[in-house]
């Protein structure tokens, strides 16, 4: 059943050259001592439930111990490096004053971006943005006459919000409509055309016939270069494995400063901005994550559910890709233990409840009474008073400093996503396909994008409003559909063959091969064209959702590049492969020397 419409890139399995030096991974002997002390504390509710027929998904013990986590240190601490950094900041201020060139202040621009340090920026950056959109695209129309140049700034602009039309790529175009066969040897045009074509939306067809215009070209181009030219071909093979648009952002940072170092128009104080902007966040990102560590320490989860995925520093990545900005560890620590919580209810459910227990469950988070506690058995009960605790927490925290009680919307929120948990649990038990709109219609809740962006919203915004809980109530915004979409379906192309290994409802890829009858290679085709789709609408929904703060709408989009991310080669939320313990070492570990 072969597929017409334009796809994505299929990903494939080479993994960042960049990641895998600095410091190693616990000694085997820790993680065995680890693993062994939690088979040693397995909760007597799990001794007792033997007569219970119960699945498992045989989770590995977690390979980040709590003694490695807190162990973890670096020298980038200090007034000595925070005053580096603040003159390396004014530094490039000047530079972003001095440019006057349309095209040079936009590459500048664009390697800030990359390097993980326009956040610094973002007056700079917008002033020269209205200039330059005001300046070019007024009613004389547009006079430039390079590929490289016109698909950077339509790239740039489109990312932050203005309205620049497909059209502005009509003086590449022949006149059948076609892109000039003589831009296919630009391969820096091509590359740049490329990025630019997945910030398009629904019905542009001109983008449409760039992105596949410029595929061609770039993937003969990585045939014939033969390692003429290193950086270009570095640049064009990771986009052609998925685009810039689509990336984990500090993840893209990490990669992008080590090949910056290799290009030929490198920049030192950006290099050096960059390194050291890296090392001094991630020095934070550790102390977010020690925080956290303690506290999924101290509810002993990990150590007395021994069916759950134990995956503390996987949860703390969700949090990391969606805010990784230094003001936001706030969010980063509760986030993470939100992340956790869920993690944790998922397994209940997917794994290793009957149906009667989550039926109770289910009961028990709708009515958020502590006394249904005595309702559910034992392995429950500690899951529900750590979720009810951290709820409540951050309920108190948001009524004391804002004066709006949210507990009526986080209620809802988790209700949803329980009763999401259960359906799909019912068709598992059931044995029952539903139809992929079916499916996606629930999954959409299921996935729990919605429930982390709840919290993402309620823990990142200064000003909460009604209005903006509200969203979360019935109709969610557009953006936030498409946030969980994304995870959705990156999530099955990650993890379906594995969950259906050990038995699970199925997936959206099993659900449109028993609609349609089509071949496995065809359906997972049909769901990348789905991702295609999905980001389109995305990228037109994200500056039209009034209601909702740019943060939340940044961190929707944060979430679909996260799902990208986690499960690019497979099921890195919960496999621990090398490819996941590599990134941890990059982001979280390695400072760049």
């Amino acid at each position: 059943m072969a597929l017409s419409m334009p796809l994505p890139i299929p990903l494939h399995t080479s993994v960042p050259k960049v990641i895998l030096a600095g410091r190693k991974l616990p000694p085997s002997s820790r993680i065995r001592r680890y693993a062994s002390s939690q088979v040693q504390s397995m909760s007597t509710v799990e001794m007792s439930d033997q007569t219970i027929a119960r699945r498992s998904a045989d989770y590995q013990p977690p390979v980040w111990s709590f003694e490695f986590i807190q162990s973890l240190k670096t020298e980038f601490v200090g007034e000595a490096y925070s005053r580096r950094r603040d003159k390396l900041k004014e530094d490039v201020r000047v530079m972003l004053q001095k440019e006057v060139n349309d095209e040079d202040q936009l590459e500048l621009i664009h390697n800030l971006q990359r390097l993980g340090l326009s956040y610094h920026f973002e007056d700079e950056v917008q002033k020269t943005l209205d200039s330059i959109y005001n300046k070019n695209h007024g009613n004389y129309g547009h006079k430039k006459d390079s590929l490289y140049a016109i698909a950077l700034e339509f790239r740039i602009l489109r990312q932050h919000g203005y309205n620049v039309t497909q059209e502005i790529f009509n003086g590449f175009r022949d006149e059948s409509g076609n892109f000039k066969a003589c831009l296919g040897e630009d391969y820096k045009g091509m590359l740049y055309l490329y990025e630019a074509s997945f910030h398009s939306m629904e019905g542009e067809s001109i983008l449409d016939a760039a992105k596949a215009f410029a595929t061609k070209h770039l993937k003969e181009y990585i045939k014939v270069n033969q390692g003429k030219d290193i950086h270009l071909s570095t640049l064009v093979s990771h986009a052609l494995e998925l685009p810039l648009h689509w990336r984990m952002l500090r993840m893209e940072a990490r990669w992008f400063i080590e090949v910056y170092k290799q290009s030929p128009l490198v920049n030192p104080i950006l290099l050096d901005l960059a390194k050291l902007d890296f090392n001094l966040v991630q020095a934070t990102h550790q102390e977010d994550l020690k925080h956290a560590s303690r506290w999924w320490k101290r509810t002993g989860l990990g150590e007395k559910l021994r069916f759950i995925r134990d995956r503390l520093v996987e949860n703390f990545l969700w949090p990391l890709g969606v805010l990784h900005e230094p003001q936001y560890g706030c969010y980063r620590k509760m986030g993470t233990q939100i992340f956790a919580l869920i993690t944790t209810i998922d397994d209940i459910y997917d794994v290793y409840g009957t149906l009667d227990e989550l039926e109770l469950f289910t009961e028990a988070v709708e009515s958020w009474d502590i006394n249904r506690i005595e309702t559910l058995p034992d392995y429950m009960k500690l899951c529900f008073i750590e979720l009810h605790n951290s709820i409540n927490q951050v309920t108190a925290d948001i009524l004391r400093e804002q004066g709006l009680n949210i507990l009526p919307y986080s209620k809802k929120v988790l209700t949803d996503l329980c009763k999401a948990y259960l359906l799909e649990a019912k068709w598992y038990h059931t044995g029952y396909t539903p139809t992929l709109q079916e499916y996606l219609d629930n999954a959409m809740v299921s996935v729990a994008s919605t429930a982390t962006l709840h919290y993402a919203y309620v823990l990142i915004s200064n000003q909460i409003t009604r209005e903006g809980l509200e969203c979360f109530e019935q109709e969610y915004p557009n953006v936030i559909r498409c946030s969980a979409m994304l995870l959705r379906l990156a999530d099955d192309l990650g993890t379906s063959t594995d969950e259906m290994k050990r038995g699970d409802v199925p997936k959206s890829i099993q659900c449109y091969m028993n609609e349609t009858g089509a071949c496995k290679e065809d359906a997972r085709e049909y769901i990348w064209h789905l991702i295609d789709i999905t980001w389109k609408k995305m990228n037109k929904d994200q500056h039209k959702t009034s209601s909702l703060p740019l943060t939340l709408i940044r961190a929707a989009m944060n979430t679909g590049r996260m799902a990208q991310f986690m499960y690019m080669y497979g099921d890195g939320h919960s496999s621990q492969d090398h490819v996941t313990r590599n990134r941890i070492l990059s982001l979280l570990v390695n400072p760049i020397s």
